[in-house]
């Protein structure tokens, strides 16, 4: 029996050419496992899935499907398209603590927690990565708070709904944490862009560099170099001749 694990769209799964390569050499209609992985999964509409696929020596198929990553499930609840780029500088949303309980609620059975507030302790980790803020505060530190027992009554009675009011103010809180960090981002760009410019400037006024080879010395002459640097010449001394030898004596 063949086994395939794929990670797909709910409901929108798609051909595509790495599906073919996995699934064409089994001998089995494309087109059909398509239908019956869109059919198994449309209930995670906009959520990625995993399924694990099962095609026996008749080409009968199987398929298992299982709950999204905690990630997905966590942006689906929030209304999120993608976590943050930055985890440690931009946050991409505001979740309850209720909201956390849902997805570990989801999430247990296919978790090897032990018990549902572990589940919620992991659920809140996955939001550090996704750069997520829980009830007011970074998910790091919701993490340490269910540790410590903060929200062991809202796990013991499962609590799963968010009130309209605190949906507000979580929203509202997020709002001008959202603002203030448009206005960081705003102000980086500018200090780039001021940086690059005076980069530019400063490349545009230096001369460039002398190339090639040294510029020759001019050789100095007469008329450039000074008479004392001049050397002097001596004349030759006469030699004495028979005739001056003669008077000498």
């Amino acid at each position: 029996m063949a086994q395939i694990k794929l990670l797909v769209e709910g409901g929108a799964m798609a051909p595509g050419p790495t599906l073919s390569q996995q699934i064409g050499p089994l001998g089995v209609n494309m087109g059909q496992i398509i239908s019956k992985i869109n059919d198994a999964t449309k209930s995670f509409k906009g959520l990625k899935v995993p399924v694990e696929l099962s095609i026996n020596a008749s080409k009968e198929i199987s398929i298992k499907v299982f709950s999204p990553p905690v990630s997905e499930l966590l942006k689906k609840e929030l209304g999120l398209e993608k976590g943050s780029g930055e985890q440690k500088k931009l946050y991409s949303g505001n979740a309850s603590i209720e909201q956390i309980i849902a997805v570990a609620s989801t999430k247990l059975p296919d978790m090897l927690c032990k018990d549902l507030k572990s589940a919620v302790k992991t659920v809140a980790g996955t939001g550090v990565s996704l750069g997520l803020l829980i009830e007011g505060k970074p998910a790091v530190e919701t993490v340490q708070d269910i540790a410590k027992g903060k929200y062991d009554k809202e796990i013991k009675e499962i609590k799963t709904e968010t009130s309209e009011e605190k949906k507000e103010k979580l929203s509202s809180e997020f709002n001008q944490i959202k603002l203030e960090q448009e206005k960081i981002i705003k102000q980086a760009q500018a200090a780039a862009e001021a940086q690059k410019a005076e980069a530019e400037t400063t490349a545009a006024a230096t001369p460039p560099a002398a190339t090639g080879a040294k510029a020759a010395t001019p050789t100095p002459t007469a008329a450039t170099t000074p008479a004392a640097a001049l050397p002097t010449t001596k004349k030759p001394e006469a030699k004495p001749t028979a005739k001056s030898a003669a008077k000498k004596k």
